[in-house]
């Protein structure tokens, strides 16, 4: 009855159609894994997203933010509480040499319009799967940029839906790492500083970058991506590659044998194997080379009760 009343709170606040309940969170996630939210919301607004944030810390109710999924392992027990779902929020637009972008837009799409008005600096985020919030809170980098290489600055909401407006500065931003995470903000929007470039070459450098992940990475099966931060010194990759996991997994998961950086779903993989492959990568490359894998994905949720 709890969630009940919680979903009937909610719709004073967001169309009622946009609120789901015991929604399967698979749909949502790239790795296609996981079990269900309690109350799925799809905020329109950002006025309407600051007011179920705002709701949340006064009920007290657990809030999790699902931007597109691409770097989030879901546990087949699902997500008690909330999960504020922010793809309808993905208003982009050029403003000269800056590009305004909301949190739900998708990285792909901001580096788009980047490139058809002539604006260089986005080139290298032209295959990162995810969107901008999440690209935001972890300093989503590819091919030699990061985010950081580029903003200006970005609109958050605090746990207590306070909205604040952090400066490049203020947000923190290292390799993989944010005061949005560390915090566990919430990403309204943010804005990014381009450059005017020659249109044959930002088409020229879109085409490499595209080619070379298309060519490397196994984009046929559901995966969260590259599953490991970069070790001091090292690749992850590499130290997988060189112990000989590919091809090895539990269940339906599986390093790739295309690019030992990633897991993949080959089809009917739990979250629980894929935590599982996770957890054996890890230890095998400690016992083999003594170096510690770093998640990059973010593992939610709660294990499936029996």
């Amino acid at each position: 009855m709890t969630t009940q009343r919680w979903a009937n709170d909610l719709a004073q606040i967001v169309n009622p159609n946009n609120i789901k309940l015991n929604e399967s969170l698979k749909k949502y996630t790239m790795t296609k894994l996981g079990g269900n939210a309690d109350i799925f919301v799809l905020p329109e607004t950002e006025e309407e997203a600051t007011a179920i944030v705002k709701y949340a810390h006064e009920q007290n109710i657990p809030i999790l933010m699902l931007g597109n999924g691409s770097n989030m392992v879901v546990r087949d027990g699902g997500v008690r509480g909330i999960v504020i779902c922010f793809q309808n929020l993905d208003e982009i637009r050029v403003d000269g040499n800056q590009i305004y972008a909301q949190s739900g837009a998708l990285v792909i799409n901001v580096s788009k319009l980047a490139a058809i008005n002539g604006l260089t600096g986005f080139e290298f985020a032209c295959g990162i799967p995810g969107s901008v919030g999440g690209a935001m809170a972890m300093n989503a980098g590819a091919y030699g940029g990061e985010i950081k290489d580029i903003i200006i600055d970005c609109t958050v909401l605090t746990k207590e839906g306070e909205r604040i407006v952090l400066t490049k500065d203020e947000l923190e931003l290292e390799y993989r790492k944010s005061i949005i995470a560390k915090k566990e903000y919430f990403v309204l929007s943010s804005r990014f500083q381009l450059e005017q470039g020659i249109q044959e070459e930002i088409d020229a450098k879109i085409a490499d970058l595209t080619f070379k992940r298309e060519s490397k990475q196994p984009l046929e099966y559901p995966s969260a991506g590259s599953v490991f931060k970069r070790p001091p010194g090292y690749f992850a990759g590499k130290l997988i590659q060189d112990s000989g996991l590919q091809g090895k997994g539990v269940g339906d998961a599986e390093v790739s044998t295309k690019h030992a950086g990633f897991i993949i779903n080959k089809g009917n993989a739990t979250a629980t194997d894929y935590i599982e492959t996770i957890k054996m990568v890890q230890n095998v490359v400690k016992d083999k080379f003594g170096v510690e894998l770093e998640l990059e994905v973010k593992i939610v949720g709660e294990d499936l009760t029996t």
